[in-house]
């Protein structure tokens, strides 16, 4: 991933706390870490387009980023680019 990869994580990770504590109305330290895994995904949406989205068909190295809060684990992929709620309420989210 290069010697840029933990800084982007970090980030990546702050930014899908803060994300995920607006989207359920809690305080972030309401949330807790689970795992954070590097990852390949099959194209560019990292595998989590919106609906009629197109995106680049090509591997895009990132991150699966799992937050737990309410009971529920919630997972997050992140590139060095774009961060992507996978699944929430049905849907992917763009952020």
């Amino acid at each position: 991933m290069g010697p840029n990869a933990r800084p982007v994580t970090a980030q990546a990770l702050i930014q899908a706390r803060s994300d995920l504590a607006r989207r359920l109305g809690v305080d972030e330290n309401e949330i807790t870490q689970g795992l954070v895994e590097p990852a390949e995904f099959p194209d560019g949406a990292l595998g989590a387009p919106v609906e009629d989205e197109m995106s680049a068909q090509v591997i895009t190295p990132g991150w699966r980023i799992y937050l737990k809060a309410n009971d529920k684990t919630y997972e997050y992929r992140a590139s060095d680019r774009q961060l992507r709620l996978f699944s929430f309420n049905g849907e992917n989210y763009r952020i």
